[in-house]
């Protein structure tokens, strides 16, 4: 699990295609604080990538690898990424870590894209993207949104098309900095309105069932008589 607080930029050393006939690639990241320190990346270990969780393999001094399935390249936009793309990298939270952002899981929900990023009077930005239809009912005004793995708020809410304010320091510690308009933006809604969501089609479903239960099992005479007797 992460948290949407980008740790650093990474780069795109080269993306090796699978062997298999079903397809997949394998991508060579270098990163620098992802790698070093006392909670560096291990061997196996979950880090997102762009707002998708991957499991590190081959780790160097600089550099790692990540297998990305035909599953990941569908869903997401890590299939558009050329050598040196710079991506969001967070490695996973622990329990004794600061939870600055929101539950983000890595499981990219859709790719939307990019309408518009620019530059604000005061110094911040306005970022515009086009929410896919299917999941745009998840996305609510002043609600969290992971773009690309970052933890946003949603600001504005226009149909399909969310706005958020991204402040300066996000804008030069991530990769929106590259983005223009038309760029696909990975998009990870917030999991707790996907929860809410299906408990409440769960108990109503429930709820049905309990009703035609409850009017099955009666006996009185309107029964009787509805059963022929």
């Amino acid at each position: 699990m992460f948290t949407g607080i980008i740790e650093e930029v990474g780069k795109v050393a080269r993306l090796i295609p699978g062997s298999k006939p079903s397809g997949g690639v394998r991508i060579v990241l270098q990163a620098k604080q992802a790698l070093t320190g006392k909670g560096k990346l291990r061997e196996g270990e979950s880090i997102c990538v762009n707002g998708v969780c991957l499991t590190a393999r081959d780790i160097r001094s600089t550099t790692f690898a990540a297998d990305l399935s035909p599953e990941t390249l569908e869903r997401s936009s890590l299939g558009s990424l050329q050598p040196k793309s710079r991506v969001n990298l967070e490695r996973a939270m622990t329990l004794s870590s600061r939870f600055g952002g929101h539950i983000v899981q890595g499981h990219v929900d859709g790719v939307g894209r990019l309408v518009a990023l620019d530059p604000l009077p005061d110094g911040n930005y306005w970022l515009s993207v086009d929410i896919p239809p299917d999941i745009a009912h998840y996305v609510v005004y002043k609600g969290s949104i992971a773009l690309n793995g970052i933890s946003l708020t949603v600001a504005k809410l226009d149909g399909n098309r969310a706005g958020v304010a991204v402040i300066p320091f996000t804008y030069e510690q991530t990769n929106l900095s590259d983005c223009k308009p038309g760029d696909p933006i990975n998009i990870e809604c917030d999991v707790l309105a996907k929860y809410a969501e299906q408990m409440l089609m769960r108990s109503g479903s429930a709820a049905s069932l309990k009703r035609e239960t409850e009017k099955r099992s009666a006996i009185n005479l309107e029964r009787l008589i509805e059963e022929g007797f």
